[in-house]
């Protein structure tokens, strides 16, 4: 079953590439210009990103009290994050009451890619 998962969610962003592609009318890259990533990889990120999106949810009182910012929502290229030399990935946000305008919550969640553990460093008003 999770390989079916896998091999539908990457058939669904090849189709979505291809459609923005076309939509944008410019050429893919050639594949001298660019590094061959590992597809994998985006998967382990994202699955990183929403392991500290959800640690931030918990802690701050659940979905009913607390939303975090929409770029842990969205594509992980644009969450906010910091590779670490030590195979962790630490990601670094701001959340609010759901409804309300301004962001209150600023979270730092560190995830470890090797045993999936999920460490909150911050979890306070928001630091200038």
């Amino acid at each position: 079953m999770y390989k079916i998962l896998i091999v539908s969610a990457l058939t669904l962003i090849t189709f979505a590439g291809n459609a923005v592609n076309g939509i944008a009318q410019t050429s893919p890259r050639s594949p001298a210009s660019s590094p061959e990533i590992d597809p994998g990889y985006y998967i382990d990120l994202n699955r990183a990103k929403n392991l500290a999106r959800q640690a931030a949810e918990q802690i701050n009182g659940g979905l009913r009290q607390y939303r975090a910012e929409a770029a842990m929502h969205g594509p992980v290229q644009d969450a906010p994050y910091t590779e670490n030399d030590d195979n962790t990935i630490t990601f670094t946000f701001k959340g609010r009451p759901p409804g309300a305008t301004m962001y209150t919550v600023e979270t730092s969640v560190t995830v470890n890619q090797t045993n999936g553990r999920v460490t909150v460093n911050y979890n306070r008003p928001i630091r200038n």
